[in-house]
């Protein structure tokens, strides 16, 4: 039985993002479902696969696992030779603790910068908590690429559950225009470029359904 892993919109949902761009990345291969989180039966169709009611979920057979960050740890074990994580042990180690971070933290740069990647890149003024996450995470960029990146752009040299972890980031960094230097620039144009990135960003501005909790510009919805 194929792996199903049920996802919100792809143009706000940055949780579902993260493990369908690792998946994407190892070569696993999944059906996906998309449920908008406005849809009305978004709550009804959760609640019958997580106890938590939110997306995403990964159905394995009449396994459920849920939140992003046990996903990807789910399919690296159940797929060991596709290098989710590095191969190497310290530079694992490194790439679960810099992927706990992000899911544990960075709550300003959410809450102020909501993942909308159909928005056209436009400045927003960061208060002084999302400037300090900004920088945190451009510090933590370039530490991961100095110490593990010889081996190519990416935080690990190659693209792994790491990049999937903080693509949304990119995102926001992009939509925001967000102020970050050179070489942080260059990891994101990597990260952007990954087929995965396409494919997710393709069909994320294909979709008609407009939240707006996802519009920090509302009631003005801005759209190229």
């Amino acid at each position: 039985m194929a792996l199903k892993l049920i996802i919100g919109n792809k143009n706000y949902s940055s949780w579902s993002m993260r493990p369908w761009m690792a998946m994407k990345i190892a070569g696993i291969a999944f059906e996906e479902r998309v449920i908008s989180l406005d849809d009305p039966v978004f709550k009804a169709e959760l609640a019958k696969l997580t106890p938590a009611g939110k997306v995403p979920v990964l159905i394995d057979g009449d396994r459920h696992i849920w939140e992003s960050l046990a996903i990807i740890e789910y399919v690296a074990e159940k797929f060991p030779d596709t290098n989710v994580w590095p191969a190497d042990p310290a530079a694992r180690a490194h790439a679960r603790v810099v992927a706990a971070e992000m899911h544990a933290g960075f709550a300003p740069l959410r809450s102020h910068c909501a993942m909308n990647m159909a928005r056209p890149p436009k400045k927003r003024e960061l208060p002084a908590d999302v400037q300090a996450n900004v920088a945190r995470i451009e510090e933590m960029w370039a530490d991961c690429r100095r110490r593990f990146g010889k081996g190519g752009p990416f935080l690990f040299g190659t693209a792994g559950a790491a990049d999937a972890m903080y693509a949304p980031v990119v995102s926001r960094f992009h939509t925001y225009e967000i102020e970050v230097g050179e070489d942080a620039r260059a990891y994101m144009a990597a990260v952007r470029g990954l087929p995965a990135w396409i494919e997710w960003e393709k069909a994320a501005l294909q979709e008609s359904w407009v939240l707006p909790r996802g519009e920090v510009d509302w009631p003005d919805v801005l759209r190229p």
